[in-house]
């Protein structure tokens, strides 16, 4: 984790709280605060609205803590190997002003922190730990395959509308004008679609032997690392925009009419990203300066990219591995334990 230096800066109080629920995954636990009545108050980095529709439904604040995790944690997985790594840090805004400036990368962290709260919600109406939902019953009756719908649908649809009324209120609540929220609210429901395409089906066949006279399935929601590489593409492929008013309406148009139309599904940004070469606290960033990189690879990982010419250290690290496994007659592998050097490279 990095120093609170990397968020200082001139940005609107307004700009701040964009995101800023994502705190929650960093506390250790809602429990202790939400027996309190007035709990939700107590929750740090939750806007006025954020605040309401905790008191109406604080049974699913565990399911929201959740889905605030898995963004961070899949982030951290999609860019472990880029300049920009999802490095967290401990003030309130979790990823510093990289999460608010308008770039690919706040683009990218909008998309999988609205899936991330969709997606748990809707795993925790699947499991029976909410009140307000469960499986989705309107998923019956026999389809056009031939199948019968039954089981335990996941009931997307809820955590979808839950996602959208807590991780959209900070940008309502500033009122559809700025680009800046148009651009957060489209990626915030281009991460919930990325979600909703890779629905799929799960069969489980009923008959003499496993004959499969019926079958019955149910819909269930991707894995989310489908989720995070679906979203990882769409970073890689995003459109650079500007906001145009069109009549009454300010719309989000393609910055240049090379760029392809975007669809509800593309991420947009408004700026283009910093090279997150060296470190500038201004702009919160916190360069690549010690980051290990892979002498080998000519991919990003690779010390030529990562370290942006500068150069690398090599060293050595002492690595601890099993070894001389041997199977033991009745059920077990025995191993050692051997230690030796590898080579180890870090940017300057």
């Amino acid at each position: 984790e990095l120093p609170d230096f990397f968020l200082r800066g001139k940005l609107s109080a307004a700009d701040w709280v964009s995101g800023c629920f994502l705190y929650l995954a960093k506390q250790p636990s809602l429990r202790a605060v939400l027996r309190d009545p007035g709990g939700c108050e107590g929750l740090t980095g939750l806007v006025e609205e954020q605040v309401r529709v905790c008191r109406r439904q604080v049974e699913a604040m565990d399911a929201v803590k959740r889905g605030a995790e898995l963004a961070v944690e899949e982030c951290q997985h999609q860019f472990h190997s880029r300049r920009w790594n999802c490095s967290t840090l401990q003030g309130l805004q979790v990823f510093g002003k990289v999460a608010i400036q308008g770039t690919r990368e706040s683009a990218f962290i909008h998309a999988v922190s609205a899936a991330g709260v969709a997606f748990a919600v809707t795993r925790a109406c699947s499991r029976g730990e909410l009140e307000k939902c469960g499986c989705d019953h309107k998923v019956r009756g026999a389809s056009p395959e031939g199948f019968q719908w039954s089981g335990c649908s996941d009931n997307l649809s809820y955590g979808i509308a839950f996602s959208q009324a807590f991780v959209d209120s900070p940008e309502r609540s500033r009122g559809i004008s700025s680009g800046r929220v148009l651009m957060n609210l489209h990626n915030n429901e281009a991460g919930r679609k990325a979600l909703l395409a890779h629905m799929k089906v799960e069969c489980k066949c009923h008959g003499v032997s496993g004959s499969c006279e019926v079958r019955t399935c149910w819909k269930v929601m991707p894995p989310f690392r489908k989720v995070g590489d679906v979203l990882k593409e769409k970073f890689e492929g995003a459109t650079e925009v500007h906001p145009k008013r069109v009549g009454s309406r300010k719309l989000l148009v393609p910055k240049s009419s090379r760029f392809k139309p975007y669809t509800a599904h593309d991420l947009v940004y408004l700026l283009a990203s910093p090279d997150f070469c060296e470190r500038d606290p201004r702009r919160g960033v916190f360069g690549t300066s010690g980051r290990r990189c892979n002498r080998t690879s000519p991919a990003m990982d690779g010390c030529e990219l990562l370290c942006c010419g500068r150069g690398f250290h090599t060293g050595q690290e002492e690595v601890v591995e099993r070894c001389s496994c041997k199977f033991r007659w009745c059920c077990s592998v025995k191993c050692k334990q051997c230690r030796h050097l590898v080579e180890v490279h870090s940017c300057r």
